[in-house]
């Protein structure tokens, strides 16, 4: 049974840096990272493909974001740069265990972390 940990959220200034962790204890197939901000919908931010290492973003984080993990794949990571106020959200990784395209679907992932807040104020 696959249990996620997420940490490394915090309270940052705009233009700053903050890099997510989550902890993973089994096999996945695809790993990513959404968040929700108040009063939003849930919204896919990244994920990673864990054979082969592919990456998808949503294009409001591309080229500030990056999703990897580790050589062990048992952590996660979201490097944040550059943030922005309305990067702010709870953040939680989640973890899928067969083969789907639509990344960015809530519905492509079985379990999920218990999330860590991000504020950028």
């Amino acid at each position: 049974h696959v249990q996620l940990v997420e940490s490394g959220g915090g309270l940052v200034q705009p233009g700053g840096s903050l890099r997510l962790s989550c902890a993973v204890s089994g096999w996945t197939y695809i790993m990513a990272w959404f968040r929700q901000a108040p009063g939003k919908e849930r919204e896919g931010v990244a994920a990673i493909y864990t054979r082969g290492g592919i990456t998808y973003y949503a294009d409001s984080v591309k080229g500030r974001f990056t999703i990897s993990q580790d050589n062990t794949k048992t952590t996660l990571y979201l490097q944040m740069n550059s943030l922005k106020p309305e990067d702010t959200a709870m953040y939680s990784c989640a973890a899928a265990f067969r083969y789907r395209d639509d990344w960015y679907n809530e519905a492509t992932y079985g379990v999920w972390g218990q999330g860590t807040q991000v504020t950028v104020s």
